[in-house]
């Protein structure tokens, strides 16, 4: 008996996929430079009727479990605007074996902003997702990031009771280090969520990013939008010429959470509403 052919024809299939997208600048507007996709990783340009860019991201295979990799790396030219959103939720399905690896890579050039905002990432129990955000920042460039986590979908009645998720972040300005955050919610997953200090017995938190020049201008009214929300807070942070606002935001639900997050958005992002994928 060949063990090796044997364990190659048993073993279960993974999905992999690879994507990247440059944009330009070219006559007042946010170009294609290049794009390449692979595997299950889709990048869709829908039409804007503006000078910016924008791309929904899509995993083709329906979801991520145990085993799966996706890349995606993303380049703003100088000058350019571009906004970076996914096609649904992400999935994290149960993990029959292996962890699931999400390695995402943007840069900013001068004078250019990225708006990262995916749709929410939807974790069920026995998910394994280990997920990076890497971005190289120059000194004037924008940058805002928010990424969304539920704990199984309430309305279904679904729980997460154990599980793994990580979650590393690494922000530079300049080749300078200006953000870095590592979340990990390993083994019980449901003991951890119930602790007072973490979500309180809460399904849905979020994190949310803003790295430019104006932070100060935005942070009055940010913490106006978020007064009413009981477990919420934003913070003004200068880390050497560069400035950011950090804010956390839980709740007890996607709908809850939705609701908090989209007037937050739409503020730091000069009064555009978030992309439109995000109400389909």
């Amino acid at each position: 008996m060949n063990t090796l052919n044997d364990a190659a024809i048993i073993a279960p299939q993974r999905a992999w996929g690879k994507g990247r997208l440059v944009a330009k600048s070219e006559r007042g507007r946010t170009r294609i430079a290049e794009l390449y996709q692979e595997g299950c990783a889709k990048i869709r340009l829908p039409k804007t009727f503006d000078a910016s860019m924008e791309a929904v991201l899509i995993n083709s295979s329906g979801g991520v479990t145990g085993g799966d990799r996706l890349e995606w790396g993303f380049e703003a030219g100088e000058g350019t605007d571009l906004t970076l959103t996914t096609q649904a939720c992400e999935k994290i399905y149960k993990a029959s074996a292996g962890t699931a690896d999400i390695a995402t890579r943007i840069s900013v050039a001068a004078g250019s902003r990225v708006d990262w905002l995916p749709q929410e990432t939807i974790l069920f129990d026995r998910a394994s997702l280990s997920r990076s955000l890497e971005v190289d920042l120059a000194p004037d460039a924008r940058f805002l990031a928010v990424e969304a986590v539920l704990l199984g979908r309430k309305a279904m009645g679904e729980t997460v009771q154990a599980g793994l998720f990580r979650d590393r972040w690494r922000v530079r300005s300049g080749g300078r280090l200006v953000h870095a955050e590592n979340l990990a919610l390993a083994d019980d997953v449901a003991r951890l969520a119930a602790r007072p200090a973490t979500l309180g017995g809460a399904t849905a938190f979020a994190t949310l990013l803003y790295a430019a020049p104006d932070c100060e201008a935005m942070l009055s009214k940010l913490r106006g939008l978020l007064a009413p929300v009981v477990r919420a807070g934003v913070s003004h942070y200068r880390v050497g010429d560069r400035d950011k606002l950090v804010a956390r935001v839980v709740a007890a639900d996607g709908f809850e959470l939705r609701k908090i997050l989209v007037p937050l958005i739409s503020h730091l992002r000069k009064d555009a509403s978030v992309p439109k994928v995000w109400t389909l």
